[in-house]
C-alpha cells in the first residue's frame, strides 16, 4: 500500500512537473509564508520564547518536513498545540532542555515511522483529541489576556500554569490599559471582517499593520514586542545541545509527550488535506519526516513543529499541489527574517493576543465538542469532558494518560456489558404439542451459548456456566465470540477441571479463528480432545449424544 512505503512524497511528485504547476506552488508559497509570518511570532511568543525562533521553526522544520514528508501539500511549523508545552518546559528546564526534549521527540517520531506505526495513532480517541485541543484553546486564551487587556505584573508572578494565569489575571485587574484594549479589539475586528473582503491577503497581517500605525502615529501607550523582547535578525545557527544520561531523563517526558502530539496533528492534517484534494499521504513517512523536521529545528534554535491544518489549506486553496510549495514558503521566510525582522519590534503586544485569540477560536472547535456532548454516549461524554478540564487544570500529558486510561477502562466495561453466555433452555413437546419445533437435546447434554468477545473484564462468566449431576456432555457455542483473551482461556482452563472432575465431556461449536488459536497455542485443543471441536452445532450435538 502507497501509504506504507518509506519513500518521501516529493519524489513521485515531481514525476511529470510543469511550468505551470511550479508557478502555482511557488505562488501558493509566498502567500502561505505571508500567513505564517504572523502566526510564527504570536506562537512563539505565547510559547514563551522569542519571536525569532518562531520564525526558525518554521524555516528549518517546515523545509525539512515538506522535502521529506508523506503529504503533497503539507506545511508544517509551529502551531497552538504546543505552546503551553513549550512554555511549560522553558520555564522549567530552559531552552536547552526544550532542545534536548525536542530532539529526543525526533528520534520517537522517526522510529514510530521506521517501524510502521503510523496506522496506531488511529487508535486515540476522537473524544481525546477533541476534548484536549478545546482545552489548548482555553489555555492559550487565557494566556492571552494580559497583553490584550494591558495588564502589568508585579516581579516574580507565577504565570507558567493555566490556574496561575487566570489567578494573576484576576489580583492584576485593576492594572488594566484602555489603549491597549482597544489596539486589541480593532485588531481583532480585523481579523473577523477582513476575510469577508479579500481571502488571498490573511487578516492578520493586516492586523500587524493597522496595530503598528495605530501605536505609532496616534502614540498610544502600548508594549510592543520591541518592548519586551530583543529582536534578532540574523540566519539561525547550528546549536548543539549538551547531552548527559541525566539531561535525557529529565526531559524523557516531555519528549514523549511532544512525540505523540506531533503525530496526531501532523497525521490529522494529512487527512483533512487528502479530503481537500482527493489524495493519500505516505503516514509513515509523514512520521519519519516529522522526526527530522524536529531535530532539524531543535538544533538550529527552533521550537517543536507539526503539520499546521490552516497553513496546509490555504496552500491547497492557492494551487499548491506539491511540496514545492512547502518549501518555498520556508525560503521565502528567510528572506523576511533577514531583511524584516527588525521591524517586528514594532508590533504591539494587543495585536499579538488578538490574533492567538483568533487561532485558540478557530481550533476550539466548540460545535464538534457541543455536538458530542449532545449525542454521544456517557461514556464518551465523560472521557471528552475529563480531558478538556485536565488539559486546563494540569497539562496535556495528564490529560492524554487519563484520558487514555479512561476510555480504555470504559471501552471494556462497554465490551463486557455485550458480552454473554447463557444457557439453552429445554422444551417438552408432550406440554404443547403445537410449540415451536426446536433441536433434540438428550438429557444428559447440556448446552451454552457464548456471544461477544471474552476477556478478562467478563471471563467470570465462564466461571458461572453449571451443569445437572446427570450432565455427561456440556456443549459450548462459540460461534458469536470473536476473540479470547489469556484470562478467558485460564477460566476454560478451570472448566475443564471441573468438568472432568465430574465425569462431564465438554463439546465446542463452531470456535473462530483467534479463539481456535489461542486454544491451539494453549495446548486445550489436545487436552479436550480435537474430536470434541466440531464447526457446527448439529455435529457437536451428535456428539455429545454419543456420549454416555
Amino acid at each position: 500500500m502507497e501509504n506504507e512505503r518509506l519513500k518521501p512524497m516529493l519524489f513521485t511528485a515531481l514525476k511529470g512537473y510543469t511550468g505551470k504547476q511550479l508557478a502555482q506552488d511557488v505562488v501558493s508559497g509566498i502567500i502561505v509564508a505571508i500567513i505564517a509570518l504572523p502566526l510564527s511570532i504570536a506562537l512563539a511568543l505565547a510559547s514563551g520564547v522569542g519571536p525569532e525562533e518562531g520564525l526558525y521553526t518554521a524555516i528549518v522544520a517546515g523545509f525539512i518536513i515538506s522535502f521529506l514528508g508523506g503529504s503533497r501539500v503539507q506545511i508544517a511549523g509551529p502551531t497552538a498545540a504546543f505552546a503551553t508545552i513549550v512554555a511549560g518546559i522553558v520555564a522549567n528546564k530552559g531552552m536547552e532542555g526544550l532542545a534536548l526534549a525536542t530532539i529526543f521527540a525526533g528520534v520517537l517520531l522517526i522510529l514510530m515511522g521506521v517501524f510502521r506505526l503510523g496506522s496506531l495513532i488511529k487508535f486515540i480517541p476522537y473524544t481525546i483529541t477533541t476534548g484536549f485541543t478545546a482545552g489548548i484553546a482555553v489555555t492559550i486564551a487565557i494566556g492571552q489576556i494580559k497583553d490584550f487587556l494591558g495588564l502589568t505584573y508585579p516581579a516574580g508572578t507565577a504565570t507558567v500554569e493555566t490556574v496561575d494565569k487566570a489567578a494573576a489575571i484576576v489580583r492584576n485587574i485593576s492594572t488594566f490599559n484602555l489603549q491597549a484594549l482597544i489596539v486589541g479589539l480593532v485588531c481583532l475586528a480585523i481579523q473577523i471582517v477582513w476575510p469577508k473582503i479579500s481571502k488571498k491577503i490573511p487578516g492578520s497581517l493586516i492586523a500587524v499593520i493597522v496595530g503598528i500605525l495605530m501605536v505609532k502615529l496616534l502614540g498610544m501607550n502600548v508594549n510592543t514586542i520591541g518592548d519586551l523582547y530583543e529582536i534578532k535578525g540574523q540566519l539561525p545557527t547550528l546549536k548543539i545541545p549538551v547531552f548527559s544520561f541525566k539531561t535525557l531523563t529529565s526531559v524523557a517526558g516531555d519528549g514523549v509527550t511532544i512525540a505523540i502530539l506531533a503525530a496526531i496533528e501532523s497525521l490529522l492534517s494529512c487527512v483533512v488535506a487528502d479530503s481537500m484534494i482527493d489524495s493519500k499521504h505516505r503516514s509513515n513517512m509523514e512520521l519519519v519526516a516529522q522526526g527530522a523536521g524536529n531535530i532539524g529545528s531543535a538544533l538550529f534554535g527552533g521550537i517543536p513543529a507539526t503539520g499546521a491544518i490552516a497553513r496546509t489549506a490555504a496552500n491547497i486553496k492557492n494551487g499548491g499541489r506539491t511540496p514545492v510549495a512547502g518549501m518555498v514558503h520556508s525560503v521565502c521566510l528567510v528572506l523576511v527574517l533577514v531583511v524584516l525582522m527588525p521591524y517586528a519590534a514594532l508590533i504591539p503586544m494587543p495585536t499579538i493576543a488578538a490574533i492567538l485569540f483568533m487561532v485558540a477560536y478557530n481550533m476550539c472547535q466548540y460545535k464538534t465538542f457541543v455536538h458530542l456532548c449532545k449525542t454521544a454516549p456517557k461514556s464518551d461524554i465523560i472521557v471528552l469532558v475529563t480531558t478538556f478540564v485536565l488539559t486546563i487544570v494540569f497539562d496535556l500529558v495528564v490529560a492524554i494518560e487519563v484520558g487514555m486510561v479512561l476510555a480504555c477502562l470504559l471501552f471494556m466495561k462497554r465490551m463486557s456489558e455485550e458480552s454473554r453466555i447463557r444457557g439453552w433452555k429445554y422444551y417438552d413437546p408432550e406440554d404443547d404439542p403445537d410449540g415451536p419445533g426446536l433441536k433434540d437435546i438428550p438429557k444428559h447434554v447440556r448446552v451454552y451459548e457464548i456471544s461477544g468477545p471474552m476477556f478478562f473484564g467478563d471471563a467470570e462468566q465462564i466461571a458461572a456456566i453449571s451443569f445437572k449431576d446427570f450432565t455427561r456432555a456440556l456443549v459450548i457455542r462459540m460461534r458469536g465470540v470473536p476473540a479470547i483473551d489469556a484470562t478467558a482461556m485460564h477460566s476454560f482452563e478451570q472448566l475443564y477441571e471441573k468438568c472432568n472432575k465430574n465425569g462431564v465431556q465438554l463439546v465446542f461449536s463452531h470456535v473462530n479463528e483467534q479463539p481456535m488459536n489461542t486454544m491451539e497455542k494453549d495446548g486445550f485443543v489436545d487436552l479436550v480432545g480435537r474430536e470434541n471441536f466440531l464447526p457446527h452445532i448439529d455435529e457437536a450435538l451428535k456428539r455429545a449424544a454419543e456420549i454416555k
